[in-house]
């Protein structure tokens, strides 16, 4: 059986399990009971290619790609679309977003790449309404929308010119912090520790670092580091609760020197970057501006 075959074979399986004399299962469910499932699996296909086990790969993508099945024959049974709708709108869209390739234009760079295919967006939402922004979806993990925001935002110029106006951004929002802190407003709390947060997502997308990842590494090494207290307090017979808090603190940094990994490079292009500002003193407010390089529309 060909590839095509075995796409038309699997689009027809679909079909069968939601028929009269299908699977119950399958039968009674929705676009909104799905919702689960697709995320799963689209997480699952995360953790595959962090494994770079390419056979648990291809299993997971077939996995996701069984749910994009199912939400199209859904579609299709409502009347609205089918699969094959779906995959002609997108080799219409990847067509007319890639005129580098398919028509006559001259990109060179990726980064040209991306200002055109932002600028073809942004013709295409014409009189629509719709922001440069609308597209991110609202259901992305919280760190992960917040750097596509950003990156769409500075895809048009706005954005720091230098890293280091991004270092004093997020010491701006740091300070505002701990004031926050001191009066006990809960709003406030909340409201500056995420600005904090969305400064520091700024400052890993000037880093060229993926937020979402290194939190998910500051993650792995904390239970790394942990498990090496408990393994220490289980030598010692006692539980955790039995030590102070300075003897667990004692045990915590010997884990430390134990995992540290090697010294990072400084981050440094051309000049040093400012020394964070300590706790209380005076900061001049950081003002977004746009990247005087970047290309204006």
């Amino acid at each position: 059986m060909t590839a095509k075959n075995n796409f038309h074979h699997l689009v027809k399986l679909m079909a069968r399990l939601r028929a009269p004399n299908g699977c119950p299962w399958d039968r009674k469910q929705t676009h909104k009971t799905l919702r689960p499932f697709l995320l799963e699996e689209a997480h699952e296909v995360l953790e595959a290619l962090a494994s770079r086990q390419p056979k648990k790969l291809k299993d997971e993508l077939g996995d996701l790609l069984f749910q994009v099945i199912f939400h199209a024959q859904l579609a299709s049974e409502a009347g609205h679309f089918d699969i094959y709708d779906i995959i002609q709108g997108s080799l219409e869209k990847m067509t007319r977003r890639h005129p580098h390739v398919f028509g006559s234009e001259r990109l060179r760079t990726s980064g040209q790449v991306l200002e055109n295919w932002e600028e073809i967006k942004r013709r295409e939402r014409k009189g629509s309404g719709k922001s440069l922004l609308a597209g991110v979806p609202r259901t992305l993990p919280a760190l992960l929308r917040a750097h596509r925001v950003q990156a769409k935002a500075a895809r048009v110029g706005f954005t720091w010119a230098r890293i280091d106006e991004a270092v004093a951004k997020v010491n701006e929002e740091i300070i505002e912090l701990e004031s926050a802190l001191l009066s006990q407003s809960q709003t406030k709390i909340t409201e500056e520790l995420g600005d904090a947060i969305f400064a520091l997502v700024n400052l890993a997308r000037f880093a060229g670092t993926n937020p979402e990842d290194a939190l998910h590494q500051a993650i792995a090494k904390f239970i790394k580091r942990f498990s090496k207290v408990e393994t220490e307090a289980k030598r010692t017979k006692k539980t955790l609760s039995d030590y102070t808090q300075n003897e667990l603190l004692a045990i915590w940094e010997k884990a430390k020197k134990n995992t540290r990994p090697a010294k990072a490079v400084r981050l440094q292009r051309g000049k040093p970057l400012r020394r964070l500002q300590k706790p209380g003193a005076k900061s001049s407010p950081a003002q977004p501006k746009l990247n005087p390089c970047a290309r204006r529309r």
